[in-house]
């Protein structure tokens, strides 16, 4: 006989509940969090935005919104307690030591060729200028947060501001190590803008530039970049990373360990696995972990949106400031520089340099600026990490 027919009335009323109580569990906020993790797992697989990132933290924020969901701690009946394991991974390699981004460092330096930057060293200006985002957005996020009614402190100003640095990573550090209860909030807006590079920034540059500039060509005549110098740059930029920012030393000392197993010459294999299979492995676990601050409770609220407008302002204002340096510059140089490549100078490599190679193109077909926006934008790679650490010194000084 079907075991539901020997059921009585009250058990089967009892089976249906027990069946029915995740969905009947299932609050306003949480359902909201079902779609938000639906748009970012279809712009990862439909669009292509930053996949390997956006699709684990959609999928993660579904996983830890469901209701009794055992990826993360709860006591069940009986007293016993269930560990989940998304709660694991964010509390010993987030919070307890913040390892997880700083290793993801490791296989970007991997990745990155400072070759373009070192044949061509002023490109390091705009690397620097690009990160006036990240000051303009701690600014504006301390003067109008209270306008909206909204308490936030310096440190969760700072965290926000962190978004303008276009580099994921380093705004979860800085959001982690200052307990930034809006780490969900602002991983999503680094990665999310990140990803809209290409929409965000032509829109920006063309507010502050000509037709007539943006067709200014650039003669690429790469110098010789050395073994030596290749190896000696990373040991270099730490060593004055760590007198300059010491609290940087963590963010910029694993990308150029990174980069210096790329440029040793003798551990070609660690670097391949660096860039490729470690990178991999660490990126698509910190999208899932970060997927803890994703909880309904702490993601859906007023602040989410104030941080995502926040962020938008940040990118926008990195690129202006980017453009508007190269542009000073022009009037002492003798060789004009293409003000579209002071937009490069953000760290969301190589997207940021691809957009400005693409609308050079544009406007003149045998205009080909690629080289030299790949200067300004790993030189914005360095900026980026650099201008976290300056963030994680100064601000605690502040208050």
């Amino acid at each position: 006989m079907h075991i539901w027919g020997i059921l009585n009335d009250k058990r089967k009323v009892q089976f249906m509940e027990f069946l029915l109580s995740g969905i009947l569990a299932v609050t306003w906020r949480q359902a909201v969090m079902y779609v938000i993790g639906g748009v970012l797992i279809w712009l990862a697989v439909k669009k292509g935005f930053e996949p390997a990132l956006l699709l684990p933290m959609g999928f993660g924020s579904i996983l830890v919104n469901l209701p009794f969901s055992g990826a993360l701690d709860q006591m069940l009946q009986g007293g016993i307690e269930s560990h989940g394991i998304i709660q694991w991974l964010f509390e010993t390699t987030i919070q307890a030591s913040e390892a997880m981004p700083i290793l993801l460092f490791i296989g970007i330096g991997a990745m990155i060729d400072f070759g373009p930057l070192l044949s061509n060293p002023r490109m390091m200006i705009f690397g620097a200028a690009a990160q006036f985002g990240v000051f303009f957005a701690l600014s504006a996020t301390v003067l109008l947060a209270p306008l909206f009614g909204l308490d936030m402190t310096l440190m969760d100003a700072a965290s926000i501001g962190v978004i303008g640095a276009a580099d994921g990573p380093t705004a979860i550090l800085v959001s982690q190590i200052f307990n930034s209860p809006y780490m969900g909030a602002i991983a999503v807006a680094a990665y999310s803008y990140m990803a809209l590079v290409p929409i965000v920034q032509p829109a920006a540059i063309r507010l502050v530039t000509t037709k007539k500039e943006r067709m200014i060509r650039m003669p690429y005549n790469p110098k010789t970049v050395s073994r030596r110098t290749r190896i000696l740059f990373p040991i270099i930029v730490t060593m004055i990373a760590g007198f300059v920012a010491p609290t940087s030393v963590a963010l910029v000392g694993f990308l150029m360990f990174g980069n210096l197993l790329r440029e040793c010459g003798v551990l070609d294999s660690l670097a391949q696995t660096a860039r490729n299979e470690f990178a991999n492995i660490i990126t698509l676990l910190l999208g899932l972990t970060i997927s803890f601050s994703m909880r309904a409770e702490d993601f859906v609220r007023g602040e989410t949106l104030f941080i995502l407008c926040i962020g938008l302002i940040a990118f926008v204002m990195d690129t202006i400031g980017g453009v508007l340096v190269a542009k000073l510059l022009n009037v002492f140089s003798k060789n004009k520089i293409n003000p579209m490549i002071g937009a490069a100078g953000i760290s969301a490599f190589p997207m940021s340099a691809r957009v400005v190679q693409s609308m050079a193109t544009k406007e003149d077909r045998q205009n080909h600026l690629l080289m030299h926006a790949i200067g300004a934008n790993v030189s914005g790679q360095i900026g980026s990490v650099i201008a976290g650490g300056i963030i994680l010194y100064l601000v605690p000084r502040f208050i």
